[in-house]
C-alpha cells in the first residue's frame, strides 16, 4: 500500500490532492498567482507536501510568507512549457534574454522603479551581448521588453503603482509606468540550484540526485530511479517503454508507481503494451489540452486522424518503418542548440576549455547502463505526404481556420506537428514524422463545419470535431 499522504484523512484527501496539482502545475505560487486562493491552499498542506514531493518525485518545496517555490528535479530539457507573451505566444530568445537581464537589473534597484529607467538599465547590459541589444526607439524591442516585465508582473514580482506599460510601449516619450518591487517574490522567481557562472553546458542543470545531495549507494540509486520513473509519467503525455533503459523500465512496470502517483495527484494511471500514461480527463493538472480549441489544435487533430489511418494500411501500401531518435539523442540535440548561445569568451568559455571531453555526455543519458537498447521502429510519413494531407484538410475545413494560418500552410503544418510531437503522438525526424503508439487514440476522428448566425453580426464559421476515438493504445 502506498505511504503517500499518510497523515491525510480520507475526507481531506481531495483537498490535499488539489494542493499537489496546484504546486506541480505552478512551481511558483504567490499571493496573486495563479489566483488569490492558491497560496493559502498550498500553505495549509506545506509540511505534508514537502515530505511527499521529495519522497515520491525528488522535488523540494520551499515556502515563505508570500511564496511557495517548487524546485524540480530535472531529467531532461522540455521545450513544451514556454513563457508566454501578452498575446499568448511563446517567448522567443530575445524575450528570454530581456527577462533574465530585467531580473539582474531589478536586483540593483530599490523599492520602486520606473519602466523607462528599467529599460535603460537592461539596454546598457544588452548592448554588451552580441546580437541582442535593446533600442527603446524601436517598437519591436519595446514590445519584447514589456512582455518580459508583464511576465514578472503577473507573478507579483512587480506591481504596477502608476501609469501603463502598454502606453509606454506605444510611445515612451508621452507615457511612463511605475512599479513596486517585491524582493521576496523576485528571489523566488530566480532561485537556481547551481552556480550558473560555472556551467559549461545546460546539461549541468540535470542530474538531480547530485543536486539534492543523495548518496551514490545501490539503495539510493534504486530510489532515484523510482523517482525518475514517476517524474517521467507525471511530466509527459505518455512514458514509452521503448525509451527506457533497463533499470527505469523495471520501475515503470512496478505496481508502486501507479499507487503512488494516483494517491498523490488524484488522477488515474493507465498501462498499455507500449507504455504508461497518467490520465487527466478534467484538465486539473495538464498545461496543454488535446484535443483543444483553436486552428492549430484542430488541424493537428485532423492530421493525426489521417496519419493514424495511413498506419493501418498493409501490403505494398504499408508505411515504411524507421527507428525513432533515442531519449539520449533527443536530449543531446536540444543541449547543443541551447549551448550554442553560451558566450564565446569569458569565464564560461575558459571553464569549458578545461572541462572533461565527455562532461556533457555524462549527463545526456541518466541511468544509461552502457548496453545498446533494442531498436523499435515506427511508421514513417514524409513531409510531402503531410503537406498533401494538410492541403486536403484546409480545403475541406479551412472555413473554420484563422485566416492568417489558413493563408500560411507551412507555418500551420509546422505548428500542428510541434503540437503532436509535444503530446507524444509523433516524433519529428528529418524528412517527415514517425507515428507513435498513442496516435491510435485519434484514428476515429470525424469533423464538420457548422455555421453560427447571431442576430446582428455576420455569420462566422467554426470547426467542430465529433466522435473522437477513445480506444486505448492498441
Amino acid at each position: 500500500m502506498s505511504r503517500v499522504a499518510e497523515g491525510v484523512s480520507p475526507l481531506e484527501l481531495a483537498d490535499y490532492q488539489k494542493a499537489v496539482r496546484l504546486v506541480l502545475r505552478h512551481p511558483l505560487i504567490t499571493p496573486g498567482y495563479p489566483d488569490k486562493a492558491a497560496l493559502a491552499t498550498v500553505r495549509r498542506w506545506a509540511d505534508q507536501l514537502r515530505t511527499d514531493l521529495m519522497e515520491v518525485l525528488g522535488h523540494r518545496l520551499v515556502t515563505t510568507a508570500d511564496t511557495a517555490r517548487l524546485q524540480r528535479a530535472q531529467d531532461g530539457l522540455d521545450a513544451t512549457r514556454p513563457a508566454l507573451t501578452r498575446a499568448g505566444r511563446p517567448f522567443d530568445r530575445r524575450r528570454y534574454a530581456y527577462l533574465v537581464l530585467t531580473l539582474a537589473a531589478l536586483g540593483r534597484h530599490g523599492a520602486q522603479v520606473a519602466l523607462g529607467e528599467l529599460a535603460d538599465a537592461v539596454a546598457a547590459d544588452a548592448v554588451r551581448i552580441d546580437g541582442l541589444g535593446l533600442d527603446t526607439a524601436r517598437k519591436p524591442d519595446r514590445d519584447a521588453f514589456v512582455d518580459a516585465v508583464t511576465w514578472l508582473t503577473e507573478r507579483g514580482a512587480l506591481t504596477l503603482a502608476d501609469g501603463s506599460a502598454t502606453a509606454w510601449a506605444g510611445d515612451p516619450e508621452r507615457a511612463e509606468a511605475l512599479y513596486d518591487i517585491d524582493r521576496e517574490i523576485l528571489l523566488a522567481v530566480h532561485h537556481p540550484t547551481r552556480v550558473l557562472q560555472h556551467m559549461t553546458s545546460v546539461t549541468a542543470l540535470l542530474d538531480s540526485a547530485g543536486a539534492l545531495g543523495m548518496s551514490a549507494g545501490r539503495a539510493a540509486q534504486r530510489r532515484d530511479q523510482a523517482r525518475r520513473a514517476r517524474r517521467l509519467v507525471l511530466e509527459n503525455p505518455v512514458a514509452y517503454y521503448a525509451d527506457a533503459d533497463t533499470e527505469l523500465l523495471g520501475q515503470l512496470r512496478a505496481p508502486a508507481l501507479a499507487e503512488d502517483l494516483e494517491r498523490l495527484t488524484g488522477l488515474t494511471v493507465e498501462r498499455r503494451a507500449e507504455g504508461v500514461a497518467l490520465i487527466d480527463t478534467s484538465g486539473r493538472l495538464s498545461d496543454v489540452r488535446f484535443p483543444g480549441g483553436g486552428t492549430v489544435a484542430q488541424a493537428a487533430l485532423l492530421l493525426a486522424a489521417r496519419i493514424s489511418a495511413a498506419v493501418q494500411r498493409s501490403g505494398r501500401h504499408a508505411l515504411e518503418l524507421l527507428p525513432a531518435p533515442t531519449a539520449a539523442e533527443r536530449l543531446a540535440a536540444r543541449a547543443r542548440r541551447i549551448d550554442a548561445a553560451l558566450p564565446s569568451r569569458g569565464p564560461v568559455a575558459e571553464l569549458a576549455a578545461l572541462a572533461e571531453p565527455d562532461e556533457a555526455s555524462a549527463h545526456a543519458a541518466p541511468g544509461d547502463d552502457g548496453r545498446e537498447p533494442a531498436e523499435t521502429r515506427y511508421p514513417f510519413v514524409t513531409d510531402s505526404w503531410l503537406r498533401g494531407r494538410l492541403k486536403e484538410i484546409t480545403a475541406e475545413y479551412g472555413a473554420g481556420f484563422a485566416a492568417d494560418l489558413r493563408g500560411d500552410p507551412e507555418r500551420l503544418l509546422d505548428q500542428a506537428l510541434d503540437l503532436l510531437a509535444a503530446m507524444s503522438l509523433i516524433a519529428r525526424v528529418d524528412g517527415g514524422a514517425l507515428a507513435l503508439p498513442l496516435l491510435a487514440r485519434y484514428r476515429g476522428v470525424t469533423a464538420r463545419v457548422r455555421t453560427r448566425t447571431a442576430a446582428g453580426p455576420p455569420s462566422r464559421t467554426t470547426l467542430f470535431t465529433d466522435d473522437i476515438a477513445k480506444d486505448p493504445i492498441p
